[in-house]
This record gives C-alpha cells, structure tokens and sequence, in this order.
C-alpha cells in the first residue's frame, strides 16, 4: 500500500495548480477501521492535534481546571483577549506569571489580533503564541505535582513529560514511536495515524469522572477556547455536538465522537489548504451528519489580483466511494 494518495486539488481559474496526497483513516463505533486511503499505519508527528492527550496526562497528573480552562489547555489559540487572560489565568493559579513560560515568543496567530498587537506596538511574548495555554497547564501540573518548574519542564526527561509519554499507550494503543521537539519547544511525540484516531476515539468515549472525560467535556463546551471563532476546529465542535476535534501544524487533523466514530488524517506536503475539505469527505462518508456546521468550515479559496478565482477540494477515493 502506497503511504499517500491524491485527496485533494487545487484549481486556480479551473485549471489544475497544485495536487495533495495524503493518508486518512475512520473508525467505526466499535473501533474498526471504516476506511482507509494511504497507509494508515504511517508514522505522523501530531503536532498540536496531541494537545488532548497531553491534556488528559496533566489532569491525570493533578492539574485541577474549569472547563474553560481545560480547553485552553488544549488549544492552539488565536491570540485573543480571552485566550491571553485565560493563560494568565492558569499560571496565577499556582502562583506563577507569564515569565515562567518556556514556549516561544510570538505574536497571535489571528491575523487581525496580530495586526492589532503591532499596531499597538506591542513585541513578542510567549503569552501571545498560540501554545501558551498549554505550557501555562504544564507549569501549573509541575507545580501540583511537586516537580520543577524551571525551563526543565521541556525536556522529554522532566517527570512531567515523561508521564505524558507513559500514558499515551492507554489512549492511542500503542506507545509513541519517535520523540523530537514541537514548534513550541515542548517533546513531539510521533504516532500512527490510526494511534491518532484511536486517541481520539478514547478520549470522545470516556467514562464520566475520568481525565480523559474532563478534557472532552472542556474542549466541546468550550469550543472557541480551543481555536478561535474563525477557524475550522471551533466551528466544527461547534456545529457537531459532542465531536472533540483538534488541528495540528503541517496538515493533521483529528476528530472522535461519543458514539466511538473517530477520524485521523495527514497531508503529506503540510499544506493546511487540503485539511478541511479532506475532514469533510472523511466525516460524510462516515456517516456524520454536518447539517449544522457553517460552511466556511470547510472554505479553502484561491485568490487573485484580491478576488476569489479557485479552491482546494477534496478528490480521490473518499469522494468516490
């Protein structure tokens, strides 16, 4: 089996521009698998679709939040007002300000928040990139737990990280086959794609009471916590009850329903353009009603001279099953 095939194209002006293969897979309700394109055993780095399950790890580990909170821990925000307080928020309970923070210095990720900030004249701050909601949770785990708090808590040694290592195996099925350092400088844990999905797929279909439940229940009752009120993660959980949904960096997307349906999917040129139209095919032919979710969820336009002249669409097998 190839490890990608053609899923989707981009048209610029009804011509052909640009091709993207990719890998997908879907599960059933009881954990089979319901399709495949490419290899779904193919080794991915999540990126920050991992969130959830780092999430559920640091709850496990001690990490007390309300569910606002817990969802920005899984979040790869937009920058906004809401995501920076919710951030501050985090670390000031457990004593701790927005200097302890070891992820990267950025702007928001939003571009009109983004535009705003340098406008402003504002620089740079780790509070302001897009991941600072979960390195504000791993602070407040170290501090819950007793484990050090100083820029330690990035390497894959630190207690920390090693228990999220430890307890990927319970949710994905399997243990993670490579570690290497996120955009963010947090450990990138590498899985399968259908490890992906499996995650998911535990996590959407927790028992109540469980770590695991709590970061579900966050992420879908706090869906613009997790992205922000533009982007296709916020609206699909919006537009999907009960659907826990997370995108990562270079084209990954994850999806697990509380019925047990769950999907993964890579692109294999990191071309975000492919991901939501991808996702769309990938839940209608699993049967998952989108009647509900706002069609610019799904909007991959292609512009010219500031006008819309094409559109990345998904192609291939899962639109001609």
């Amino acid at each position: 089996m190839n490890t990608y095939e053609l899923v989707a194209q981009t048209q610029r002006n009804g011509q052909v521009e640009s091709q993207h293969f990719g890998t997908v897979v879907g599960l059933n309700a009881d954990g089979s698998v319901a399709f495949s394109v490419g290899d779904p055993t193919a080794i991915v780095f999540p990126r920050s679709s991992i969130k959830p399950l780092q999430a559920t790890a640091m709850v496990e580990a001690g990490l007390t939040l309300p569910p606002r909170l817990l969802a920005l821990a899984c979040a790869s925000h937009d920058g906004r007002p809401e995501h920076l307080a919710g951030a501050k928020e985090i670390l000031a309970t457990a004593g701790l300000d927005e200097s302890w923070l070891g992820n990267l210095i950025d702007y928001p990720l939003d571009d009109t928040e983004r535009e705003r900030a340098i406008r402003d004249g504002k620089q740079r701050t780790s509070l302001q990139m897009n991941c600072s909601g979960k390195h504000a949770s791993m602070l407040a785990t170290c501090v819950a737990a007793g484990w050090p708090t100083d820029k330690s808590y990035l390497s894959a040694e630190h207690a920390l990280q090693q228990h999220i290592t430890n307890m990927i195996p319970s949710l994905a099925g399997e243990p993670a086959a490579h570690i290497a350092v996120d955009g963010c400088g947090a450990p990138a844990h590498a899985l399968s794609l259908i490890g992906l999905a499996r995650a998911f797929r535990t996590i959407a279909t927790a028992e109540a009471g469980t770590a695991a439940h709590q970061v579900a229940q966050a992420m879908t009752s706090h869906p613009l916590m997790v992205g922000g009120p533009t982007r296709d993660v916020t609206l699909l959980m919006q537009g999907v009850p009960g659907l826990v949904a997370k995108d990562g960096a270079e084209a990954v997307f994850a999806v697990g329903l509380a019925d047990g349906r769950a999907i993964a999917l890579k692109i294999s040129d990191g071309a975000n353009r492919a991901r939501p139209p991808v996702m769309r095919a990938a839940l209608e032919r699993l049967g998952v009603g989108l009647e509900n979710v706002d069609p610019a969820t799904w909007d991959s336009p292609v512009w010219g001279h500031g006008r819309r002249v094409g559109l990345c669409a998904a192609v291939g097998p899962l639109v001609t099953f």
